[in-house]
């Protein structure tokens, strides 16, 4: 055994690593939770708000104790890409086929990308040096500069979409229960899980999907200012049509999937 394979074997059987990504978990669905809480303003008028993970980091920030918080979620988060990344090297570890061993392990590396990128706002925020960027702006006028750049930016926005029903799926059909490892006997607390997670996906995933449209439209239309963050997006739903009622439930969505989380982390067994 190489010993990469033997430190990685010995972080997977570490029962404090199952305690810091319990305090990940928490510090995920704390985001979720804020990010909720902002989308909700937003529904309501509030139209300065950032409903986005680093604008909900930045308003935890502002709260009492909020630089030691900060730092919470941010090693909270580092430790939710340890968990990944051990996750993918089981995957790749036990599977003898190099597809399956891709079907396994991608999914694990793409959520641990996805857990970094907060954990960089996180830093960010917590040193003071969150702002100045330009943004999916700047990045997709960057892709669409390239040759077949349109087509780039499409295929993200189609991805992001794709993601974005993937979450909707999972909440539709229970199949996010899987995600509850050691869930509780009394049936009353499992139809309370049950609903908050189905409502926590849905929402989540549509607004995912929202961004991916964004995305996708700027493609279609070679402007990379049609392209959006989650805030963005939660403003675009704000505008809609029944707009408010739509990102109240929206909001209330996204909230229930920091709940999930807290349930994930009550009942998380690796």
């Amino acid at each position: 055994m190489s010993n990469i394979s033997r430190a990685a074997q010995k972080a997977d059987d570490s029962d404090s690593l199952d305690h810091v990504i319990r305090v990940g978990l928490i510090a995920y669905g704390v985001v979720h939770l804020l990010i909720g809480w902002l989308a909700l303003q937003i529904a309501f008028g509030e139209k300065a708000k950032n409903a986005s993970g680093t604008g909900a980091l930045e308003y935890l920030a502002r709260q009492p104790f909020g630089g030691v918080l900060i730092w919470v979620v941010a090693i909270g988060m580092v430790a939710l890409v340890l968990w990944r990344l051990l996750e993918a090297w089981q995957g790749w570890q036990r599977e003898d086929d190099n597809a399956d061993r891709a079907k396994a392990a991608v999914p694990q590396l793409f959520k641990g990308v996805l857990y970094a990128m907060l954990a960089w706002s996180a830093l960010q925020v917590a040193t003071n040096s969150s702002g100045g960027g330009s943004g999916t702006d700047g990045l997709t006028a960057k892709l669409l500069q390239l040759p077949a750049g349109q087509l780039i930016v499409g295929a993200i926005g189609l991805g992001i979409v794709g993601y974005g029903g993937y979450y909707v799926y999972q909440g539709w059909s229970d199949k996010f229960l899987e995600k509850l490892d050691g869930r509780p006997q009394n049936a009353d607390v499992s139809k309370a899980y049950r609903w908050v997670g189905k409502a926590g996906h849905i929402g989540k995933g549509a607004s995912i999907a929202v961004i991916g449209a964004l995305f996708t439209y700027a493609a279609a239309t070679h402007d990379a200012n049609k392209s959006a963050g989650l805030d963005r997006a939660l403003q675009e739903v704000a505008q809609a049509p029944f707009g408010q009622l739509l990102l109240t439930l929206v909001a209330l969505g996204i909230a229930c999937y920091g709940v999930f989380a807290f349930a994930r982390a009550r009942h998380f067994d690796r």
